[in-house]
This record gives C-alpha cells, structure tokens and sequence, in this order.
C-alpha cells in the first residue's frame, strides 16, 4: 500500500494547529480539558429509506482555555460510508441565558464521501471535502449533549463527557 503526502495533509494541519493552541492556551488562567463525543442518531431533513440514521459517531475533542478547540471523529456518513471529520473551531458561552449553554463553530477536512455519493459534500475531490459544523450544547458537571446542524442534510445529537482536565 503507498500513501502519499496528500493523504496525510489533514492529519499534519490538525497537529499543527494543536500545538498551536497548547502554546497559547499555556498563558490562560483555566483548565485544558480532553473530551469523548458520541452522536446515536441523525435526523435527515428529507426522508429517504437508504439514508443511515445511526451514525456511530465516535470521537475525541481538546478544548484549550481560550475556548478553542480541536478534535476528530470517525461516523458512518448519511451512505453507510466509513467517514472521518478533523477540525478546529471556537465555543462560545452565553453566560447572560446560562453559563452552562453555548454555540460552537468547527470547520476542517471531511473525509469518506466517495463514488456516487461524493457529491454529497461541498468542495469534495475524491473522497476528500470540507466540512463546516455549528452547533448549540448545554455543559454540566463535566458532560455534554449538544445539537450539531449538518447543512442542507439534517441535524445530530451528541453526547460527551470530559476524561481529563489540566
């Protein structure tokens, strides 16, 4: 098997971008926390029998004191396709309605999509797209449950619970 550069360009930009944060968030005065995030169930904005409703969305995610974060995640896309999505975005708080509600914005390289189903995403060349997620969760003694919109697709719930904090 022969793996060029190309393939490996998403996973260099997320470290990069990683050890960016690490070095910025070091001069912040709260926590680094390591999260898990599990998504059980997508609903489609069109109904179709052949769409996956299940994902298995399973993943990790670093949120830096700055509230930007990092993370990964392996699905099985809307196709039954095994997927990938790597990104960075930023949470926001909105601690006038609750200082356990906020919005968050990802975007990164959106992996999976491919044959006939390539299409699917925007900016998508063999197998390789773009993604760009925001979403609304609600935080609480170290757990999570969030709803993430999925463009012209759909919409997906999350859950996640925070392993590590430093």
């Amino acid at each position: 098997m022969v793996f060029s550069v190309n393939a490996f360009q998403p996973l260099i930009a997320c470290a990069c971008a990683l050890v960016c944060s690490l070095t910025f968030a070091s001069s912040q005065p709260t926590t680094h926390t390591l999260a898990i995030q599990y998504a059980p169930y997508v609903y489609h904005w069109q109904h179709n029998p052949e769409h996956n409703n299940t994902p298995h969305l399973i993943g990790l995610e670093y949120r830096a004191p700055s509230e930007w974060v990092f993370g990964g995640v392996r699905f099985d896309n809307s196709f039954d396709q095994p997927s990938q999505y790597y990104y960075a975005g930023r949470q926001w708080t909105f601690d006038t309605v609750s200082p356990n509600l906020y919005g968050k914005l990802t975007a990164g390289p959106l992996l999976g999509y491919t044959g006939e189903y390539e299409n699917k995403i925007p900016v998508n060349r063999k197998g390789v797209g773009l993604g760009a997620i925001p979403a609304l969760g609600y935080q609480m003694m170290g757990a999570n449950a969030q709803v993430a919109l999925l463009g012209t697709a759909g919409f997906m719930f999350t859950f996640g619970a925070d392993l590590l904090s430093w």
